[in-house]
């Protein structure tokens, strides 16, 4: 497994200077939203972005997509424009999101629109080899273990995956059954530790032996993927260097 970043993590700085922190302080990759850094739609951007992250030794993980999967389009956002958008910048894969409602406020109609929409991006992104992953996300259909296993059945397609990170407020018995719903389809990882209502960020450290026992299954399924340090405590820059060896150490240890 390698260790990256997610830049919305630093929305305050430049792509330039996201790349710059990201190779100073030991990441190798990056995955880059869509939000700021490479807008929707914006191909020059993209482009532009794709070139000064290869040049700094590092990989384009995934797009960060702002999609949201059977919503955005009647919002006004293409998945054409997000397709071509992550095509230029060289990210194999795009993070979504599914729906805009959570589990538990989603009807028949709101599920079958998220699967009818999914299949159908899935079905672009395989044409141009690219692999959608929907993002295990609170208040939308990826909420629960129950509701993204029922959503990921419904979307049993080769281009859909999911990437994983701890949901706030559960136990560590919970968590592992939410990971151990997505292992066959995992993307990638989001990493951080924050206390039980999501508003406190602590350092990764701090979380050490929690994240050992979130990368020993993964681990144990055969997966090696990219585990990427997300908001930061303080969102502060000078404290991504010890995050980063934080999170090294532990991917050492799990090899």
């Amino acid at each position: 497994m390698k260790a990256g970043l997610v830049s919305v993590s630093f929305r305050k700085l430049s792509a330039r200077e996201v790349v710059d922190l990201t190779v100073a302080s030991g990441l190798s990759s990056l995955e880059w939203g869509g939000d700021l850094h490479v807008p929707h739609g914006d191909l020059e951007t993209a482009r532009e972005v794709a070139k000064m992250t290869g040049e700094g030794g590092l990989a384009v993980r995934a797009y960060g997509s702002y999609y949201r999967v059977g919503e955005s389009v009647a919002a006004g956002l293409s998945f054409s424009s997000v397709l071509d958008t992550a095509v230029a910048l060289g990210a194999p894969t795009i993070r979504v999101w599914a729906g805009k409602k959570s589990s538990a406020e989603s009807g028949p109609a709101d599920r079958e629109a998220v699967a009818v929409d999914a299949l159908r991006v899935a079905a672009m992104a395989q044409e141009a080899g690219v692999i959608v992953a929907y993002e295990y996300h609170a208040n939308t259909l990826t909420d629960t273990a129950e509701s993204t296993r029922a959503l990921l059945a419904a979307t049993d397609h080769p281009a859909i995956q999911c990437l994983w990170q701890p949901a706030v407020g559960l136990s560590m018995e919970e968590t592992l059954v939410t990971l151990d719903v997505v292992m066959d389809r995992l993307s990638h990882v989001h990493a951080y530790y924050w206390g039980e209502t999501g508003r406190d960020r602590f350092p990764l450290a701090d979380g050490r032996e929690r994240w050992r026992r979130y990368l020993a299954p993964i681990r144990a399924a055969g997966h090696d993927p990219d585990v990427l340090l997300e908001f930061v405590p303080g969102d502060d820059p000078e404290v991504l260097p010890r995050e980063s060896e934080a999170l090294r150490e532990l991917l050492a240890e799990e090899d």
